[in-house]
């Protein structure tokens, strides 16, 4: 049968994550649900990247197997049928056997919604972090390029990791405003445990002007966790776009 890979977007707001854990209703087990329900069988379905508690996805990518042939386009409207109503599948393409959802990807894109000021948006709550004050995007956005290139950033993974190699390349960084919010976007070849949150909470220290907007390389060698800003919540950050040709990673940052 033919590997497939789907592409998801989530609300992550009632799971605990993408993996299946004992503390709660995760986005993999959902998922699995709907495959069994399908198709009579759990399927193993594997994952591009774990997500925390909290955390969204636009363009989530996981994989299966399916116990018989099925169409690719069928199989997106079977599951969307099967899934709860704060997920749906908006694409499946048929894969080689040795496609790895997490491994054959080249670079992973998240987005983190803010929006400031201090009246609350119900239509935002859960969705995007609500930032009481002003947010200056010029400084953020000088201070979020610092972040381009080939570094190690221990400094921006939280404490408890055991993970040791700690270098990454960031591809683009970058902080404009987007409809009623501010976008951090950033894309790199592989991201350490909240490194995405700890990099937002270091950009708002920048805004805040705890940290200077020059400050950044400094802490990037420093390859301390204390010289970093606080770790941004959950609820802003979003798992945008997983690619697997470096060509399109060049395309998103030029715009493309």
């Amino acid at each position: 049968m033919s590997k497939l890979l789907v592409k998801l977007k989530y609300n992550g707001s009632a799971y605990v994550g993408w993996q299946v854990q004992k503390n709660g209703k995760s986005v993999q087990s959902c998922v699995q649900d709907a495959v069994e329900k399908l198709y009579g069988v759990r399927a193993d379905v594997t994952g591009c990247s774990r997500t925390d508690s909290g955390v969204h996805a636009n363009g989530y990518c996981f994989c299966f197997t399916p116990p018989y042939e099925v169409e690719p386009f069928k199989a997106v409207a079977a599951l969307n049928f099967a899934l709860p109503d704060d997920m749906g599948v908006y694409d499946c393409i048929k894969v080689p056997d040795d496609f790895h959802p997490r491994y054959s990807a080249v670079a992973k894109e998240y987005i983190y919604k803010i929006y400031g000021g201090r009246p609350r948006n119900p239509f935002l709550n859960g969705l995007a972090y609500h930032y009481i004050g002003e947010l200056d995007t010029d400084a953020m956005n000088d201070a979020a390029k610092e972040f381009v290139g080939r570094h190690d950033f221990r400094s921006f993974m939280a404490n408890g990791s055991k993970i040791t190699d700690t270098f990454r390349t960031v591809y683009y960084c970058s902080v404009m405003k987007a409809d009623d919010c501010v976008q951090i976007r950033i894309c790199a070849d592989g991201f350490l445990y909240k490194m995405v949150r700890i990099i937002v909470g270091t950009l708002l220290a920048v805004n805040e002007q705890k940290i200077d907007k020059n400050q950044i390389s400094y802490i990037i060698s420093a390859r301390d966790r204390s010289a970093a800003g606080k770790t941004a919540p959950p609820q802003g950050l979003y798992l945008n776009r997983v690619f697997y040709d470096i060509k399109e990673v060049e395309n998103a940052d030029a715009g493309i």
